[in-house]
């Protein structure tokens, strides 16, 4: 997952980010006993939970500009999915049947299709400005291979349950559960060595003329007393992240449970709260004409999504006694493929539009209405 570093310690930690992780943990003191929290107090839980969520993102992003390449993508993808598996787990611990088994699944999904069509979306809109005829520079070599990689990875672990036929319905065997998080694992290590060290210069971003922009990726780091400290709000955040969804997971399911909702819809709640920091970091990123950072941040979410808290879950499930439902009904897989088809066209050129993005959030919405009514 590629990030540019920002320019100054003080962009690094805006003044909220530094207090966020203190009160999370207060919050959890208080109100880790009560079962039932009364709807206010459940509002302004989520409200924490959230603000949590996004300042664990923005210190794993300082800690990754400090250490670089490649390992800074590891700790951001590494923070980011204990924050998705966290709460997945706590929702999953909480409740109980079939739900359960597949919250996971509609957690991985919603993220694929978040980052590949919303995030994707909106950073090629901001990049392409409103200008008539004017158009965005992408470089095309690393988001073609970072959509095969999404393409590869959200086949096997998403559709192939699907078909296969040693274990009941869209589940999976032992052993082709454990073949899948260690495929998982090997092509989403070889992804981030390629885009890091290997083959870096794919994914670097391009200006309106086509040339490589290489000052924002070479930003010096934050200073080491930054990241020390963000090292230290970092755990914290994380720690609040994980209570919190416990003490919020009755809640999160009443109020899906009263607005008629499907249950499938947990899993678009989580990814969308995961996934804003990106989405943000996406949108900006194409406002400054880096749209290729923007593209890097979709894809790599994408990979980073499926690639790492597939492996976690399905190591953790023995413990959580429960089975993991991971194929794909036949709607899914309908949106799945109209995502990654008109992602190659959006990434078969080096020149994007406004149109490809408004294919891509027409497909995000589509997506979003087809998970409220089925």
């Amino acid at each position: 997952m590629s990030k540019t570093a920002p320019q100054s310690p003080r962009a690094l930690l805006p003044r909220w980010t530094t207090w966020a992780p203190a009160v999370g943990l207060v919050t959890l003191a208080l109100t880790w006993s009560n079962k039932h929290l009364p709807v206010a107090l459940s509002v302004v839980v989520a409200i924490i939970l959230a603000a949590a969520v996004l300042s664990a993102v923005e210190h794993a992003e300082v800690v990754a500009a400090r250490v670089g390449e490649p390992f800074g993508s590891l700790i951001l993808a590494v923070a980011v999915t204990v924050i998705e598996v966290g709460l997945i787990v706590m929702l999953m611990t909480s409740g109980s049947g079939e739900e359960t088994q597949s919250l996971a699944r509609d957690t991985v999904f919603s993220a694929v299709m978040i980052t590949c069509n919303g995030i994707l979306g909106l950073a090629i809109l901001s990049g392409t400005g409103r200008r008539k005829g004017e158009t965005g520079r992408i470089n095309e070599e690393g988001s073609a291979a970072a959509l095969a990689t999404v393409v590869v990875l959200a086949a096997l672990t998403l559709v192939v349950p699907r078909f296969t036929t040693s274990a009941r319905g869209s589940f999976l065997t032992g052993p082709q559960l454990a073949f899948e998080a260690a495929a998982s694992i090997v092509v989403y290590v070889t992804f981030v060595m390629t885009q890091s060290i290997q083959h870096r210069d794919f994914f670097l971003p391009l200006n309106r003329r086509g040339q490589v922009i290489t000052a924002s990726a070479h930003a010096d780091p934050p200073p080491t007393k930054v990241a020390l400290f963000s090292v230290g709000l970092l755990m914290c955040a994380l720690v609040a992240v994980v209570g919190l969804a416990k003490v919020e997971s009755p809640a999160i399911e009443a109020g899906v449970a009263a607005a008629s909702l499907p249950q499938a819809f947990v899993g678009v709640v989580i990814a969308l709260l995961v996934l804003a920091p990106e989405t943000i970091a996406a949108y900006n990123a194409g406002r400054r004409g880096h749209l290729q950072v923007g593209i890097n941040l979709a894809f790599g979410s994408a990979i980073a999504s499926i690639g790492l808290t597939v492996p976690t879950l399905a190591a953790l499930s023995p413990l959580l006694d429960v089975d993991l439902e991971l194929g794909l009904g036949n709607l899914q897989i309908v949106l799945l493929i109209t995502t990654m088809a008109v992602g190659m066209l959006t990434v078969s050129g080096q020149r994007v539009t406004r149109l490809h993005g408004a294919l891509h959030l027409v497909v995000l919405a589509a997506f979003l209405f087809m998970s409220i009514i089925p």
